[in-house]
């Protein structure tokens, strides 16, 4: 398929720059979270679960300097991707630089828990695996791999379709939007905007989703100009989805996914050259043949999930993550909760001034514009807004988080975007469960918040620290 050199170019080039991004979380977050003092500590996951159950490089070495040396070694190797220099060296250290990004990310991922638990991991490890086959820049492009690669993001998009008609009602009767912008993960500087649109101009989103989500994705196997205006279209979409809200880099992976179904008739703009005479390896070839069977075959078990009045949202079939089953948003919340966590350095807590903290990328004081932090993942802030779904504290997690930041532990404040108590810490701590509303056009006019917010009582604590 050499009409798909160009685009089989720029799929290479974005896919490293998620790489980039997803790695540099790591170098950021990963121990502060999960390193050997974290709030879900590797060597405890690995002490109860088995190599074969969750493969990763980590059984062997769990220890912090091991951590970040993989973590910058896997941004070094993106970069290094997105140069292009692997593919104009050749097929082999092309797919040598590919599988060891996989290899890597892999690695965190399966050692992640909760906090690598996110359907864009999966989705990165299952397209980067793919990726290894790619070729060299020299090499004409591979019929099945672009159809693998299609057929990932038709997984992808009719997942989400399916599993909203079969969720939360909302999305039958149209009203999800009403909601949505206000109460999802993380809003973003726009969220408020698409809030107080119209109801028919929500309505109308809604509809629209569907149609780009089960019925557009079927238009992926249909022969060009058709599966290229389809991909546009999706493009489009998910471009709508990134200026509405902070989805980590799902949107963006997306749009990644939906390159391969560009020719080169509408990339042929691009100012790279490609060769005159572009090889066919006949072993390359028998490969992909093996590597193309081996996708029909893992993908019996999404097949069927898709088919299930049960469908599961997101899910792997296998440790390594290399055909899975997608979806996003089944249910909508119709109210937002949010865990503010405060601290007192008062002797009793009858006598405390408390002072908040801030996280980085969730609501938190109402005057605070919703940061635009997409596509890096704060992944912290996320499972926040998990934890807050339900009144009392249930993850393991969230008393270490709370016991972290008495013991001033910088890692563990390092996550946040504010520390009240920079000299000594705090020494009691509560978090205080609230209620928040984006406010009106007109309070936002006559106050400047984008959030109201009502206190309904407290979450946990307070707390200290045995003395």
């Amino acid at each position: 398929m050499a009409e798909y050199w160009y685009s089989r170019w720029m799929f290479e080039r974005a896919l490293a720059a998620i790489y980039f991004v997803a790695f540099a979380a790591a170098v950021v977050q990963f121990v502060p979270l999960l390193g050997e003092r974290g709030l879900e500590p590797v060597g405890r996951w690995i002490s109860q679960v088995p190599f074969r159950a969750s493969p990763s490089l980590f059984y062997a070495f769990p220890k912090d300097a091991v951590f970040r040396a993989c973590a910058w070694l896997g941004v070094a190797l993106s970069i290094f991707a997105l140069s292009s220099w692997p593919q104009r060296m050749g097929t082999l250290p092309a797919a040598l630089v590919w599988a060891a990004l996989w290899v890597l990310y892999l690695s965190f991922v399966n050692v992640g828990q909760t906090f690598y638990g996110f359907g864009w991991e999966t989705l990165l490890c299952e397209v980067g695996f793919f990726t290894i086959f790619a070729g060299a820049a020299r090499s004409a492009p591979n019929t099945w791999l672009i159809w693998i690669w299609r057929w990932t993001l038709f997984r992808l998009m009719f997942g989400a379709g399916l599993i909203k008609l079969r969720g939360d009602s909302c999305w039958r009767d149209f009203t999800c939007l009403d909601y949505y912008f206000e109460t999802q993960p993380m809003p973003n500087p726009l969220s408020w905007y698409f809030h107080w649109m119209p109801h028919g101009v929500h309505a109308a989103g809604v509809a629209i989703n569907h149609l780009v989500e089960v019925v557009l994705p079927f238009a992926y196997f249909a022969p060009q100009p058709i599966a290229a205006i389809a991909g546009i279209v999706t493009i489009l979409f998910q471009g709508v989805l990134i200026a509405s809200g902070n989805l980590s880099w799902l949107n963006w992976l997306t749009i990644v996914l939906c390159i391969p179904l560009i020719s080169d008739r509408w990339l042929s703009w691009i100012p790279v050259r490609m060769p005159a005479d572009l090889s066919s390896v006949p072993a390359y070839h028998v490969t992909m043949y093996v590597v193309a069977a081996a996708v029909v075959l893992l993908s019996i078990s999404p097949v069927v999930n898709l088919l299930s009045s049960r469908q599961l949202m997101n899910a792997s079939f296998e440790p390594l993550h290399l055909v899975n089953t997608y979806g996003a948003f089944g249910s909508i919340t119709r109210e937002r909760y949010e865990i503010v966590v405060e601290g007192t350095d008062a002797s009793s807590v009858e006598d405390a001034t408390w002072r908040e903290y801030e996280f980085k990328g969730k609501p938190g004081d109402p005057s605070r514009l919703p940061p635009q932090v997409a596509p890096y993942h704060m992944r912290l802030d996320w499972l926040m807004w998990f934890e807050s779904m339900g009144p009392l504290p249930q993850s393991g997690w969230f008393f270490n988080l709370i016991a972290g930041i008495l013991r001033g532990d910088s890692q563990t404040v390092g996550l946040l975007r504010t520390n009240p108590f920079p000299a000594t810490p705090p020494r009691y701590l509560r978090a205080q469960y609230y209620k928040y509303t984006f406010t009106t056009p007109d309070e936002r006019r006559q106050t400047g918040r984008w959030w109201n917010r009502e206190l309904i009582g407290t979450f946990y604590g307070p707390v200290a620290l045995q003395r």
